[in-house]
């Protein structure tokens, strides 16, 4: 079981993205191929499928993390390439583990404050136990009482995976 909450594109923005992208660029649908087959959705969280209705749409998550939150990133702004279903997927059902935990993939665990200014981050390697390689960088980010926002991206193509917050109360 994890002890931090995983979040995913959420509903709203994901209606959003499906009409232009944060980029400005319009949706373009298309039917997933063998080529895109393993690929993370940001939307559900869960890997492509062959034959799936699917878009490459431009995110900014750090962005609308500002938005909502008042914070002012400035150059730390950033947005980039993600995958989504190009329809309504019913989004991500947490689960016991954390999504894409393939061991011995790696991944960067980068940290933000308040303001929305990175605030460190790490390389992890997945571990034979992924959830708790993962358990241990939130630990280790979340230590530092500045630390808001964690984002997990793919080490090779820099692709934002998923966001962790805080947690609102201490874990036991």
């Amino acid at each position: 079981m994890t002890r931090y909450t995983v979040l995913p594109i959420d509903p709203a923005t994901l209606k959003e993205l499906r009409v232009a992208d944060d980029a400005g660029r319009p949706c373009v649908p298309y039917s997933a191929t063998r080529d895109d087959e393993g690929s993370p959705l940001r939307c559900c969280l869960t890997p492509i499928r062959s034959g799936e209705r699917i878009a490459l749409v431009s995110y900014a998550p750090l962005r609308r993390w500002a938005a909502a939150t008042g914070a002012a990133p400035g150059a730390y702004d950033e947005q980039g390439p993600v995958f989504i279903h190009a329809d309504d997927c019913g989004g991500f059902a947490s689960g016991d583990s954390y999504p894409f935990d393939r061991p011995g993939a790696l991944r960067t665990v980068r940290r933000y404050d308040a303001r929305g200014r990175i605030a460190g981050g790490r390389l992890l390697e997945i571990p034979e136990e992924p959830t708790a390689g993962f358990d241990a960088a939130f630990d280790e980010a979340f230590g530092d009482p500045d630390v808001v926002l964690v984002h997990v991206r793919a080490l090779e193509y820099g692709c934002f995976h998923f966001e962790v917050r805080r947690p609102e109360r201490p874990l036991p």
